[in-house]
């Protein structure tokens, strides 16, 4: 299907009652989504983008402009804790006194990641490469790059509104429900409205793109690709011709295809990678079974993330196994 980008700042109508806005980001998949639900009086508004100068202009021009329609922004659910989506939460929220909402573990998850920005969380973060096989090299750069989360995200709000996977949000007249994603981010709120048709699916269903899948040095012994792939399972009861609304890349239909994509992208990567472990390697040194070009130490960790999380649903599933070396690096072989 196609529809006119909304430009930073504007807004495109979708559906009565339903508009859809895009911000651009300093970093790939180079924009995100933010979706506008009417709801009484005013609007709620799905995620917050990234905090920074030039998205601050652009809902300022959105808020007072045509975007809005002379409406106020009267509530606001963020889907999860990633600065692109909850960067400006803290923001919009004083501004026009709201309280947000989000699942509990994604709220606690932003929280954490807020305040952990000490010396502490960076060591911890260059072992957590170290024992994956990355060089010392890129310990270093992580110990000077400093934390990021705290960056892109403006300070956050003290009180928020929890909500949970199948729970029924009433939202301008219409039943939405919270379907909860793993994986990609501990505990993503999606919504759906059997009444429109139309399911907002953040970052677990990309038009496109596979979302990030990554192991995390918080909670190394995860296996968040098994979660990521058992959580799709919940999406499957949809329609195939729901309007997907995803946070990054353009409204779709055809869910199942997309599902059945997924599913047979990450099957490709499990057994390329299990092949890559005929003989033990690292997760570092395995890394160009998943990429085809290397990582440059910007993109370095998302890289051992995803290798990492791939090996681990292969642990899980009893197809390859960890050798740990006396220095603590771990190497991966096939059983």
């Amino acid at each position: 299907m196609h529809i006119d980008i909304p430009p930073p700042g504007e807004a495109v109508p979708l559906l009565p009652g339903l508009r859809w806005m895009r911000f651009p980001l300093p970093f790939p998949p180079s924009h995100v989504n933010v979706w506008l639900i009417e709801d009484g009086p005013g609007w709620l508004a799905i995620d917050a983008a990234i905090s920074n100068d030039e998205t601050r202009t652009s809902w300022q021009k959105a808020l007072t402009g045509a975007a809005f329609g002379n409406r106020p922004l009267t509530g606001l659910l963020v889907t999860h804790f990633h600065p692109d989506h909850a960067g400006l939460m803290g923001w919009l929220s004083a501004e026009h006194g709201l309280t947000p909402m989000m699942t509990r573990i994604e709220w606690l998850q932003a929280r954490s990641l807020w305040f952990d920005t000490g010396e502490e969380m960076l060591v911890h973060q260059a072992e957590f490469a170290r024992i994956a096989g990355a060089p010392d090299s890129y310990g270093a750069f992580l110990r000077a790059r400093g934390p990021l989360y705290v960056r892109s995200v403006s300070p956050l709000p003290r009180a928020f509104t929890c909500i949970a996977d199948g729970q029924v949000l009433r939202i301008g007249g219409r039943d939405w429900r919270v379907i909860t994603g793993q994986g990609h981010a501990p505990d993503m709120a999606c919504l759906y409205c059997a009444e429109a048709n139309v399911l907002i699916a953040a970052d677990q269903i990309l038009p496109r793109i596979t979302p990030y899948v990554g192991l995390h040095a918080g909670e190394p012994m995860a296996d968040p690709l098994g979660a990521f792939l058992s959580s799709l399972r919940r999406f499957r009861d949809l329609p195939e011709d729901v309007l997907v609304l995803p946070s990054h890349g353009d409204p779709f239909r055809g869910l199942h295809a997309r599902l059945d994509a997924l599913d047979a992208h990450h099957d490709a990567r499990l057994a390329a990678l299990e092949d890559a472990c005929a003989a033990p390697a690292t997760a570092h040194a395995l890394l160009p079974a998943l990429f085809r070009r290397p990582l440059d130490e910007r993109s370095l960790g998302f890289g051992l993330g995803e290798t990492l999380a791939h090996l681990r649903r292969l642990e899980a599933m009893g197809r390859v196994e960890r050798m740990p070396g006396a220095d603590g690096v771990i190497a991966w072989a096939r059983r």
